[in-house]
């Protein structure tokens, strides 16, 4: 039988999306931000795919990733509903926000009785809550992946569909990031995709990567997105 080659991770994706509050089924007193676009790149394109729900819940003051995980475990045992919780970062102009990054809660109602679980474990949630904010955001979410390596330097995500990994020889802050993308994006005639910027920790040292957000991940079509990429840098 061939070994598959997954590893688990821990590392962290910077992006930028248009997020905008919502008021209702929340806890009063609390702050929540609904991304706009979660994967603009690719639902940009492709307007009749369902897009997902992605929340980001401000904290009352910065958790350790520890307590984060602690809760989620605890919180994942009593909640009925399937949910991913990840801690996050969320900027707009210059003020940052300590947020809880939601996604696979299908049903909005339940935001408020997520919350409620949390500060049960210890997490709590604040924020003066701006009605009908909608701004471009700095987005910066930590996270464990679990990846398959299908090539030199090409990674498939085991937990998330549609999402690969491609590395990178040098780290891109946001903007050089974006700029990059775009050129490459412009020269680009395949099927559309999103793409991101980070990095994880493995045998000893970062890997920065671009991820890929796209349902037409085959191999093929990670290795002309790499070989584009890598040309666009020079």
């Amino acid at each position: 039988m061939e070994q598959k080659n997954e590893i688990e991770v821990f590392g962290t994706i910077n992006k930028r999306e248009t997020v905008f509050t919502i008021d209702d089924k929340v806890e009063p007193g609390t702050m929540v931000f609904e991304s706009h676009e979660p994967f603009p790149g690719y639902y940009h394109e492709t307007p009749f795919d369902t897009k997902p729900i992605y929340m980001y819940v401000v904290l009352q003051e910065h958790y350790p990733l520890e307590s984060i995980i602690r809760a989620t475990q605890e919180v994942e045992k009593v909640f009925d509903e399937k949910f991913d919780a990840g801690k996050g970062f969320l900027t707009i102009y210059n003020t940052t926000y300590n947020v809880l990054r939601v996604r696979h809660l299908n049903r909005y109602d339940l935001i408020g009785t997520l919350q409620k679980a949390y500060s049960e474990n210890g997490i709590h949630f604040s924020g003066k809550n701006k009605k009908n904010l909608k701004e471009k955001a700095n987005i910066r979410v930590v996270k464990f992946f679990k990846l398959e390596e299908i090539s030199e330097g090409i990674f498939l995500d085991k937990k998330e569909r549609f999402h690969a990994y491609i590395e990178l020889p040098e780290h891109f802050e946001w903007e050089a990031f974006n700029d990059l993308s775009n050129r490459v994006k412009y020269n680009w005639e395949g099927s559309k995709f999103d793409a991101a910027v980070g990095a994880f920790y493995h045998q000893g040292r970062l890997r920065e990567f671009v991820r890929i957000y796209s349902n037409k991940l085959s191999l093929d079509y990670l290795e002309q997105i790499k070989k584009l990429y890598y040309e666009k840098m020079k």
